[in-house]
């Protein structure tokens, strides 16, 4: 009877532990402890452009601590950039290290002393999982909000998350974050006339970067095409469409890029004046 006993005592033991609630390093984090957990390494970004155009941008530190991801779009064309913290400490942005224009991310560097870094995330994230946004929409910094990841959508050949999250100009480049505070995406393009419809690039990709690479400084980068993204599409029939153009850049520099990328194909422009006009055209760009 002693050893029946102790034998049924100790499988009972096992499957109190397998049935009991996980206590792990797993579980959630409240919105208060991801932001506090990820706010050091957040950068909202101020960059100017060869035409003397200023605008906001956002980063975070990964991959080095003098080095932050940022969207591609956001500083291609940039001749001065600088990071400020949410401490209020400012950093001058020196150069490009590395870039990815097919996926629309960057790395660049920084001028100041160490700082945290976020964690990349490397499980695939699932649908319906809750997702958080920190960065700078419209220019107002550090700010978070929440939402879901809606689905994760196969966009411009390759993987894309949909997420509910709200993005504004100033969130390009922001860290798209899970429930455990890492990062999983790169905040990147939102579908205009939809309702919280935003895309991010998924922050595996950015393992693809290399932080080593030699410095490109700001006023060495003449090399580098202007016009190579402003759009993160330029097929007719992308769920993308043309409709992806974050206003951070207010010229034509973007529809020219767009029209030379489409030519030979049957685009659809959409005009919006001041007083909410709108008038449509159909037409094929001329090769």
């Amino acid at each position: 009877m002693c050893s029946l006993f102790g034998l049924n005592f100790g499988v009972a033991v096992l499957m109190a532990g397998l049935l009991a609630p996980s206590t792990s390093r797993c579980e959630p984090l409240s919105p208060e402890e991801i932001y506090a957990q990820v706010l050091p390494s957040i950068v909202t970004l101020k960059v100017e452009n060869s035409r003397g155009e200023r605008f906001t941008g956002s980063g975070f530190l990964a991959v080095a601590q003098d080095v932050a991801v940022t969207a591609w779009h956001v500083v291609y064309d940039a001749v001065r950039v600088t990071a400020t913290f949410a401490d209020g400490e400012e950093w001058e942005v020196v150069g490009l290290v590395d870039k990815d224009e097919e996926h629309d991310l960057a790395l660049i560097k920084l001028k100041g002393k160490k700082r945290p870094l976020v964690k990349i995330g490397t499980e695939k994230p699932r649908i319906g999982s809750r997702a958080y946004v920190i960065g700078a929409p419209r220019g107002f910094g550090f700010s978070i909000v929440d939402g879901l990841l809606s689905q994760i959508q196969d966009v411009d050949g390759f993987p894309q998350y949909q997420v509910s999250c709200p993005f504004s100009t100033g969130n390009s480049g922001s860290p798209v974050v899970n429930d455990r505070g890492e990062v999983i995406g790169v905040a990147s393009w939102s579908k205009l006339r939809a309702q919280n419809l935003n895309f991010a690039v998924p922050a595996t990709l950015i393992t693809r970067l290399n932080p080593q690479r030699p410095l490109v400084r700001w006023e060495q980068k003449h090399h580098l095409e202007p016009d190579s993204m402003l759009f993160m599409s330029n097929k007719s029939d992308s769920k993308a469409s043309a409709d992806t153009l974050w206003d951070s850049q207010p010229d034509l520099t973007g529809l020219r890029a767009f029209l030379k990328a489409s030519a030979g194909q049957r685009i659809e422009v959409t005009v919006r004046r001041e007083n909410n006009e709108e008038r449509s055209f159909s037409f094929v760009v001329p090769e």
